[in-house]
């Protein structure tokens, strides 16, 4: 660029050269190319950077919304009856949970879940239980403690009903008992091969 005085003027290196040749020597050189990829490096880090920020704030403004969003206030326990049952045919244990959740929307259905001991906090973590969850809003979400047993999923042993009419979450399981619960573990391990001397 040409300056007041009539010499050429890089800005970017901040030098002055006395003609255009020795401009543009100049703008072809090891410096002023040096000084084009720093510039480049600075300008993509300056858009990640406000990329990033960006992004943040997007996070923040989401945050911000969420908590000023209105909660659902609990209004407590729903009502609940556990029967326990023996298959007629097996011999395996069945639960079966009824759940009544009579002051919830007519659009809400409630969901139920399965929870290892180790991921609950209440209690010291057991292996021989494992947690039923049920919730659904308005009502806090009710936990059973059952034994840590495999729980059959086939067909007709594991099934879950919302009644829409009488606001109630039914759900049954059965327990895999006796040989079928020897099926689903690993085969022992080979015997160890004896040593024999001669």
């Amino acid at each position: 660029m040409k300056n007041h005085l009539g010499s050429y003027e890089c800005k970017l290196c901040l030098t002055l050269h006395n003609n255009e040749g020795n401009y543009l020597a100049h703008t072809q050189g090891k410096r002023h190319q040096t000084n084009l990829a720093r510039r480049a490096a600075k300008e993509a880090a300056e858009a990640a950077h406000s990329t990033a920020a960006a992004n943040l704030q997007a996070a923040r403004a989401a945050a911000a919304a969420a908590a000023a969003r209105p909660r659902a206030l609990k209004i407590g326990l729903p009502g609940y009856k556990v029967t326990k049952q023996r298959d007629p045919d097996t011999g395996a244990r069945i639960l079966l949970f009824q759940i009544a959740y009579p002051e919830i929307a007519e659009k809400l259905q409630p969901r139920h879940r399965f929870m290892s001991a180790f991921e609950q906090k209440v209690e010291t973590p057991d292996k021989r239980w494992q947690y039923l969850l049920f919730a659904c809003d308005p009502y806090e979400t009710v936990a059973f403690k059952i034994p840590n047993h495999d729980v059959d999923k086939s067909e007709g042993k594991l099934f879950s009903n919302w009644d829409k009419v009488g606001k109630t979450f039914t759900l049954q399981l059965t327990f895999v008992e006796g040989d079928a619960a020897t099926k689903n573990q690993p085969a022992p391990p080979p015997p160890r091969p004896q040593l024999r001397y001669l």
